[in-house]
């Protein structure tokens, strides 16, 4: 089984010598993802639909923090490609991830307040591109990518019995998101050949701490995470 999971989970082929350190970073963090409830859930059809809509609407707050952090990332871009293809993910974390958040849950629902794990991984967000050199705020980002794609291609083989949750799955599993994360991982290869031993180490770090936020987000939907009174 050992054998397996590590066929299952390791850096993909296309991964350059940067990309791939990362990823092997986070394998621990990534196989609790791929083996938490609210992700069997997803497969499976037996995500109770509760936990599943407190997801989508801190997902839509957790989007106004993303597409501000993606455009203050874009401002320090070293090319005029990425700052521009930066700024178009920004717009279309907006707008095409909710849409499909609206099409489920359904248009004017009353507004959520941002859970706590929500709020502190947007403000390690938007902190990181504020304060940190670029290719440590792209680093901070990619985990929000990646591993949404690798989990919606992993639950694509498993596919889902609710059509819902299966649309949900589609998105992440399709290629014209893959296009998007292939571009951010291009920009990070990149960027990461010029830059010294000490600053792709702080890359890494900030890599792993937003995959660890990943992986809380999961949780977070899966406890329904409220304030305390």
């Amino acid at each position: 089984m050992r054998l397996v999971w590590a066929v299952l989970l390791a850096a993909p082929a296309w991964a350059g010598d940067f990309t791939g350190r990362l990823w092997s970073s986070i394998q621990p963090i990534y196989q609790r993802t791929l083996d938490h409830p609210f992700l069997r859930g997803l497969a499976d059809g037996s995500l109770p639909r509760s936990r599943f809509e407190y997801y989508l609407a801190q997902d839509a707050l957790y989007l106004g923090g993303f597409s501000r952090a993606l455009s203050l990332l874009a401002a320090k871009a070293p090319r005029e490609e990425w700052s521009l293809t930066l700024n178009r993910h920004a717009v279309e974390a907006l707008e095409v991830e909710r849409k499909l958040h609206e099409s489920l849950l359904g248009a004017g629902r009353p507004a959520a307040t941002m859970a706590p794990t929500n709020l502190a991984y947007t403000n390690h967000l938007i902190a990181t591109v504020t304060q940190r050199p670029f290719l440590e705020g792209l680093a901070a980002m990619l985990p929000c990518y990646w591993i949404y794609w690798e989990v919606g291609k992993n639950l694509k083989q498993r596919g889902s019995k609710d059509p819902d949750y299966q649309r949900w799955i589609d998105q992440y599993a399709a290629e014209e998101f893959g296009a998007s994360v292939r571009q951010v991982l291009g920009m990070m290869e990149a960027e990461a050949q010029t830059a010294d031993a000490a600053t792709r180490e702080k890359a890494q770090k900030l890599f792993e701490l937003s995959a660890r936020y990943e992986y809380m987000f999961w949780d977070m939907a899966w406890r329904e995470e409220g304030w305390p009174p």
